[in-house]
């Protein structure tokens, strides 16, 4: 039986969600990967209860997250269940609807039917009435914005949801949902975006700078690149890497000789800091108070342990940051 540690709460920091009450870890953990039916379940409970032991109260899911879809969710709900369903008020648990999770027209998209019934089907997976928050996975242009963000808004009204999220939107279409979840009441508090030193797209879509204006939370996923802004791959492609057991998301030859170039002056920077280049990259995507928390997903319980020392890092200068601009862009 799993005793949650004492005193987890001291070294992390916590930051609100925009203007809401709301407060996130700065590190919270992402069960994209290593929480699927191909996965081994003592690992999985080994890493939710580092992640806990460790000050991390936020975890993460979506409907499809496996393989197979919805597996992830199954297996966080036998965690919960038997370990850690007495800290459910200690936790913020947030799902997702939007890409495709069943066969036919209603198992994917923003319709008013597949959103209520994506989350019904993983509130039973997880075996929780409610999650904390519940997120359009991704714009869809087939329906109207409308019909989505008032979907979002019955979602809360009925006590499934706390508060809802965006995710994979950009700045315009995020203005335009935020609009409309004002005028329904619906408390809209963050956004889920992948962001990392090597990809800027939500500085360039606008969805940053849209956020923070609107008083929005972002949320960051993929801050480490897939693993490519670590040590991984310093020395070649080892076996038990993503690349060699899960290829769908980063394949071998992303890994450039250019590619490569930027990782080793990276590293040296974050050596320059007292970092390893995931703390230092992870410290990255949280330095200002735009982006409220880092979505971090792990294989080992160290990694976990490893990435949550970020937390210790010092303030970027001015020349780190052109530095690292000169790196990525270069």
């Amino acid at each position: 039986m799993y005793t949650a540690k004492k005193g987890r709460y001291e070294t992390m920091s916590y930051r609100k969600c925009g203007k809401s009450g709301l407060k996130l870890p700065a590190v919270s953990l992402g069960l994209w990967h290593n929480f699927g039916s191909n996965a081994s379940y003592d690992n999985m409970k080994e890493l939710c209860f580092t992640a806990f032991d460790n000050g991390i109260t936020h975890f993460d899911l979506a409907n499809n997250y496996g393989p197979e879809a919805g597996s992830a969710e199954e297996n966080f709900g036998r965690i919960l269940k038997k370990d850690l369903m007495s800290h459910r008020d200690e936790l913020i648990i947030s799902s997702k609807a939007g890409y495709d999770m069943w066969d036919g027209p209603y198992g994917k998209g923003g319709s008013r039917k597949y959103l209520i019934a994506s989350l019904d089907q993983s509130l039973m997976r997880m075996g929780i009435s409610y999650v904390d928050i519940f997120y359009h996975h991704c714009m869809d242009s087939e329906t109207p914005l409308e019909e989505s963000m008032g979907a979002l808004a019955s979602i809360v009204q009925s006590g499934k949801a706390l508060y809802v999220g965006l995710s994979n939107y950009d700045g315009e279409t995020m203005e335009k949902a935020a609009s409309i979840l004002s005028e329904l009441h619906c408390p809209f508090v963050i956004n889920q975006n992948r962001y990392s030193i090597f990809d800027r797209t939500i500085e360039k879509n606008g969805l940053k700078m849209s956020a923070e204006r609107f008083g929005k939370g972002i949320i960051a996923f993929s801050p480490l690149a897939q693993g490519m802004l670590t040590d991984r791959y310093l020395h070649g492609i080892p076996e038990d890497s993503r690349i060699r057991t899960d290829g769908r998301f980063l394949k071998e030859e992303a890994l450039t000789d250019a590619r490569m170039k930027k990782i080793c002056a990276l590293k040296d920077l974050a050596e320059q800091r007292g970092q390893t280049l995931a703390q230092m990259a992870l410290n990255w995507v949280v330095k200002d108070s735009a982006v409220t928390s880092v979505l971090i997903g792990a294989s080992k319980p160290s990694q976990i342990e490893e990435n949550v020392k970020m937390l210790g890092g010092s303030p970027f200068t001015e020349e780190e940051l052109k530095k690292i601009d000169e790196i990525s862009e270069g």
